[in-house]
């Protein structure tokens, strides 16, 4: 294989009439996922060069996924602009891409002229499917294709103040998704419950792990996310049998005890990821479903969703959960300050991956990717690129790598990957705030803004939700008169933590 399509097409040609997507107003067979997603792609032929970005502002649908297929189909990689994220933010990524297509429909039309710059052209979803299909086209582009080509551009935070663009290429999702879904056993009788947002990588799994196999990938609508009995309700009558969520979406349920209303007893795998799951929610979780398998997945968005795996030991595991072994084909191991590799027990080392699912880079970051991407510093021989995480790990006496926070200040909050210092610099950007500093409490899983300014915390706080995602805002702002320092000048960051923690 060279182009994921060809997982879709092969799936078409085995389960042609099952049920590829489902949402709440609409679903696909698979013979219609693959008609309308030609037809998208048959128009986009004609409006782009292949290899460029297209973006897509859209809430996750049926329809959206015929646009992300209809987009590899033209030859281009997709990033989505997801609608619950302010303009600015948007307009951000969308500048960084530097994207002249937004398919969107009647919805967030409006929303997407907004952000759409001159020259920019709006494409409507319900045109393009009533577009008619040209094969000679399509079997042109694909004939040009290669596995190396670009298919998605998925945005983390930014240490810059502006997102970062990690591109995937088909090789990559094409070396993951069959080790993935051959390792916990995901087949065509499985019910993929989708929970992540389109714009990340958790969803890729869902997505190409159903199309892989012929599986059922079932659309979770974001709304029931406020409503834990009406997700569950959800998640029963559509019979999901496989759920891979971030923690923060399994602790939504355990935290209004939703277990309690009801399970959904034909869940026979959850694989959780995004952040450290706590103990008292996956007991939880593992009482009311005890023929269930329970897996605590680890990896950056850099290296295609995942490098690691745990599955839980229901005897053996206590409190804090390994992150795991790696996944086939990856080569995941520490490295110390001076470049050691790292093998004693409890040692702690940065956690660096090498293998074919690792990103080429960020897009239209440079400097950036050459700070991440590096050559492997144990390899002197060949040019063999590796991916440092920023994460901390160690081994404990019996081999098993466990996460042990970051080198950096970048953190892990609601399943996303956050650099303090872009919501420190959305802050400093507000007139009249002076100073300012972010804490993270991990014990707490809760992100604390301090700062000097005139603006009182609900001021800050509704200035600050037309600037960064809900995920980046600090849920507890301070207003201080002065901030501590050391003796260098620098703001004291341990001593705001040693007051955040007494509190």
């Amino acid at each position: 294989m060279k182009n994921v399509l060809e997982f879709l097409e092969n799936s078409t040609a085995a389960f042609s009439e099952k049920t590829a997507v489902k949402d709440d107003v609409q679903s696909y067979s698979y013979q219609e996922l693959s008609a309308k997603s030609r037809q998208i792609g048959s128009a986009l032929c004609t409006k782009t060069p292949t290899r460029k970005p297209i973006a897509v502002l859209m809430e996750k649908s049926c329809e959206t996924l015929a646009a992300f297929f209809g987009i590899a189909y033209a030859g281009c990689c997709y990033t989505l602009l997801n609608p619950s994220l302010p303009a600015s933010r948007l307009q951000q990524i969308k500048e960084v891409l530097g994207a002249h297509i937004i398919i969107t429909d009647a919805d967030h039309r409006e929303f997407a002229a907004e952000i759409a710059a001159a020259g920019d052209e709006l494409l409507d979803i319900a045109a393009l499917l009533e577009t008619e299909e040209d094969a000679a086209a399509l079997a042109a582009v694909r004939r040009d294709a290669v596995d190396t080509d670009p298919l998605y551009i998925n945005f983390t935070s930014g240490s810059t103040g502006v997102p970062k663009g990690v591109i995937i290429n088909h090789r990559s999702v094409l070396d993951f998704i069959p080790v993935f879904t051959k390792t916990f056993g995901i087949g065509s009788g499985d019910i993929l419950a989708n929970q992540a947002p389109f714009d990340f990588d958790v969803s890729v799994k869902d997505i190409y792990s159903a199309m892989s196999t012929g599986a059922t990938l079932v659309i979770v609508p974001t709304r029931l996310f406020s409503s834990p009995t009406d997700l569950l309700d959800y998640l029963c009558e559509n019979e999901a049998t496989v759920m891979v969520w971030a923690v923060s979406a399994l602790c939504l349920i355990s935290t209004f005890h939703g277990l309690d209303y009801k399970v959904p007893s034909t869940v026979k795998k959850i694989l959780f990821s995004g952040e450290v799951m706590p103990a008292k929610h996956l007991s939880q979780w593992m009482e009311k479903l005890p023929e269930t398998t329970f897996v605590n997945l680890y990896g950056p968005t850099e290296i295609t969703c995942n490098c690691t795996y745990h599955i839980v030991d229901r005897e053996a595991d206590n409190d804090i959960l390994p992150i795991g072994k790696p996944f086939d084909n990856e080569r995941v191991f520490l490295l110390d300050d001076n470049n050691h590799l790292v093998s004693e027990c409890n040692q702690t080392g940065e956690i660096c991956v090498a293998g074919t699912a690792l990103s080429p880079g960020y897009f239209n970051a440079p400097e950036q990717t050459a700070k991440a991407f590096v050559q492997n510093p144990l390899n002197p021989y060949y040019p063999e690129i590796i991916y440092r995480t920023g994460d901390l790990g160690r081994y404990d006496e019996n081999g098993n790598l466990f996460f042990s926070g970051r080198k950096d200040f970048q953190i892990k909050h609601m399943g996303h990957r956050i650099e303090l210092e872009e919501i420190e610099r959305a802050i400093h950007s507000v007139e009249g705030i002076r100073r300012c500093c972010c804490i993270f409490d991990e014990r707490k899983s809760k992100l604390y803004g301090f700062y000097i300014g005139n603006y009182e915390r609900r001021e800050l706080f509704q200035l600050l939700k037309d600037m960064l995602p809900e995920f980046m805002i600090p849920g507890a702002l301070r207003k201080v008169d002065e901030l501590p320092l050391t003796k260098n000048g620098k703001i004291d960051r341990k001593a705001l933590r040693e007051r955040v923690i007494k509190k």
